[in-house]
């Protein structure tokens, strides 16, 4: 997501490969739960965090959110086939963590990716 964020930014070409599926979070939802552990923890288990389950979105669609928060020309990205050696699809189950660590995402990509374009120009300035 930085990468798009910053080549869209600049209006710069960047490549999306097609045919990947992933959850992403926002990583003031992430460190809330993480937050969580020091009352919650169970020692010795393990836990998958991120956002909803039904958050899972391609990486296409993400490519189209990114160009519509930053304002930047579909031409921008460049969508390539299937990337090699990596997982096509990568969704989890958070359930563990929503027992245990009272996971609860609240911001969806949308509002994630919209949020990293307005903190994006404030630090790089204008792009």
């Amino acid at each position: 997501i930085p990468a798009f964020i910053y080549k869209a930014l600049k209006d710069e070409p960047y490549t999306v490969y097609q045919g990947h599926q992933r959850i992403f979070d926002y990583v003031e939802d992430t460190c809330r739960t993480f937050a969580n552990i020091a009352d919650d923890f169970k020692p010795g288990e393990v836990y998958n965090v991120g956002g909803k389950e039904e958050w899972g979105i391609s990486i296409e669609e993400l490519a189209d959110i990114v160009l519509q928060a930053a304002g930047a020309s579909p031409r921008l990205a460049v969508y390539k086939g299937e990337e090699g050696f990596t997982t096509k699809t990568k969704i989890v189950d958070f359930s563990k963590a929503r027992r245990d660590l009272k996971h609860d995402p609240k911001i969806d990509i949308r509002e994630g990716v919209r949020r990293y374009v307005a903190w994006a120009r404030k630090i790089y300035g204008k792009l």
